[in-house]
Parts: C-alpha cells; structure tokens; sequence
C-alpha cells in the first residue's frame, strides 16, 4: 500500500498528509515546493520576517495545515524547523514557515496562490 495514494478533503486530512512528512518537501516540476503527495506548499506573508515562527494557528492553521515536520527531522539545505506556539515542529525554507491549503484537492492544484494578497505558492 502507498501512503500517499488517496485524496483527502479535510482540513484534519491535509494535516494528516502534513504530520507524515519524514524528509523535508521536494520541488514539483511546476518550480513550486510541495509535500512527498504532489501537494502545492505556501508561505504566509504575516509570519514574521526572519523569525522563524509561525503567525498562523488556531482558525488559521485549520485552512492552512501547517507542513510538520517529526521531532526526529533534521533541517537540510534551505529547509530549516520552526518551534509552533504549541511546541509542535514545522518545516521551512529560507525562513518562511510552509503550509498547505485546504481548498487544493489533487496534487498540481494551487488555488490557494494569492489568496488576501498574502498567501503564495512556496517556490525554490
């Protein structure tokens, strides 16, 4: 059985997909960043520059499932781990925290590009 063979539509599915991630994201052919299931990652214009933390939580964090990375992960490259206001751990890269949208379906879906003018698919 894959892992990664099934389609969720849930904000707790994608957070499923998310919390799997063993190794940090890899780039899809599109030049945007997504997770081992082909999923669109995005950066979030209000997490703070150069913080590395994350200004998205609670009602937030359920559109946009943080992309979680296992206490066990190790930062590599231009990927680094953030520590979330819960204590839970998140993938980076360059800094910016990575998350998923809710509203994308397939792998190559990116509807959550642009979204309020601060949401943007997560390129190297």
């Amino acid at each position: 059985m894959r892992p990664y063979n099934f389609l969720l539509s849930t904000a707790a599915g994608m957070a499923l997909i998310s919390a799997c991630t063993a190794n940090p994201p890899t780039q899809a052919t599109s030049g945007v960043l997504t997770n081992p299931a082909g999923m669109t990652l995005y950066t979030f214009d209000k997490d703070p520059a150069d913080a590395g933390k994350s200004a998205c939580n609670g009602e937030c964090a359920a559109k946009w499932p943080p992309l979680m990375a296992t206490a066990t992960d190790k930062a590599s490259g231009g990927y680094s781990i953030v520590t979330r206001d819960d204590g839970s751990r998140q993938w980076a890269y360059k800094g910016k925290p990575l998350y998923l949208w809710v509203k994308d379906r397939k792998p190559g879906d990116m509807t959550g590009d642009g979204v309020n003018n601060v949401w943007h698919a997560a390129k190297p």
